[in-house]
């Protein structure tokens, strides 16, 4: 519907809608329409920020500070067999390894005078006994040049004593990848797996 106004007229260039509130015809110009729907949107979208700062009136929380692990030293004990079958290599050096250890890391054994008796001591092992969310003990190998010839090309898992406890969960017996699996407590005791 066009106004009846004269051309020019601010009012007579508006267009005005007709619209039926509650049976009773109403005629109102587009513009104030407009407006009125601006000013809804702008108190809702208002009212929602002032309920969503009432839930939260101190802001974002810190995040949780991550915590290292507790490291312990560890004490290393193997017993070599009597017999070589490394050929030449019977009077190189044993060689500790575990998971825990970055590459390059891995130390030698000292042995003991007069016996077949390896001995050494770990440091900075990352304690993961008792076992929480995802028990995953740690897995540990000695290389013994003694079994160079074996089908195990000198590692082992066998006769390995980790932090005062006498492993019995060797894995991948007679192949290369041979080891032992062991947790560390918060003392550098270690615990068999099962």
């Amino acid at each position: 519907m066009l106004s009846s106004r004269a051309p020019g007229d601010r009012a007579a260039v508006t267009l005005a809608a007709a619209s039926q509130v509650d049976g009773v015809s109403s005629i109102m110009p587009v513009w104030t329409r407009r407006r009125r729907v601006g000013w809804t949107l702008g108190a809702a979208v208002a009212s929602q920020l002032i309920a969503c700062y009432g839930l939260n009136p101190t802001g974002p929380t810190a995040p949780v500070a991550v915590q290292n692990p507790l490291l312990v030293s560890v004490t290393i004990e193997y017993t070599q067999p009597a017999g070589c079958l490394g050929g030449g290599h019977c009077s190189d050096k044993v060689v500790f390894f575990a998971d825990w250890m970055r590459p390059g890391t891995e130390f030698f054994l000292t042995p003991d005078p007069g016996n077949f008796t390896w001995r050494g001591v770990a440091l900075g092992v990352p304690v993961n006994y008792p076992p929480h969310e995802n028990p995953t003990p740690y897995q540990v190998r000695i290389y013994d040049p003694h079994l160079l010839a074996s089908p195990t090309q000198g590692f082992t898992g066998d006769r390995l004593v980790v932090g005062s406890e006498s492993l019995n969960q060797v894995q991948s017996s007679g192949t290369p990848g041979v080891h032992d699996l062991v947790y560390i407590d918060s003392n550098g005791q270690g615990h068999n797996a099962y």
